[in-house]
């Protein structure tokens, strides 16, 4: 890994780069201390994404076999250390989703939902079920965006880079996920009535 000075590691902090530097040495602790930092986020990105625990859990451990395989992978000129296992946990779903005969999460995901007792907690319950089931309706760039930006309240730039396009692109994308998530439901809605 190059030498980056503070000022040029306004967005990855020093402990992080010096913890790359620990791990491209060969000491596991380094790894353990960024899988604390880090892991949490991570799934939650690739479940949002993908609607599914096993595919996310999947997919965050091969964000971290590829960090902990290539650490001089990461440059901190680029974006966060976050920003950077999350894009690699994309790239694991969209394999994924890329392969014949791939299963429908939708049904997975609403088989892992606990339905709670509580006639106001049932409500609730399935009103997230559709939320969630239109979320999953949406083209996979908007569906992206709109997790990214939306759900995990990254900022457009991170996002932007996660997710590989221009900031531009992303905010059509958000956009365009946001109107169709609320036609979505709106006629899901007047279904209802």
């Amino acid at each position: 890994m190059p030498f980056v000075s503070p000022a040029a590691a306004s967005e990855a902090s020093l402990e992080t780069v010096a913890l790359l530097r620990r791990l491209g040495k060969g000491e596991p602790e380094a790894l353990d201390q960024i899988y604390r930092r880090e892991s949490a986020s991570v799934y939650r990105y690739a479940l949002a994404l993908s609607g599914n625990p096993a595919w996310a859990a999947d997919a965050m451990q091969d964000a971290f076999v590829s960090l902990a395989a290539r650490p001089a992978g990461f440059d901190p000129l680029r974006g966060t250390l976050g920003a950077y296992l999350a894009g690699i946990a994309r790239h694991a779903l969209m394999q994924r989703w890329r392969e014949p005969g791939a299963p429908d999460t939708e049904n997975e995901a609403a088989s892992d939902e606990a339905q709670p007792s509580p006639e106001d907690l049932l409500v609730r319950a399935q009103d997230q079920a559709q939320v969630w089931a239109a979320i999953r309706r949406l083209p996979w760039p908007q569906r992206e965006a709109l997790v990214l930006v939306d759900l995990q309240q990254r900022p457009y730039a991170e996002a932007a880079a996660i997710a590989a396009v221009e900031i531009n692109t992303l905010r059509t994308r958000l956009h365009r996920a946001r109107l169709r998530l609320a036609q979505d439901l709106n006629a899901g809605r007047g279904e209802q009535r």
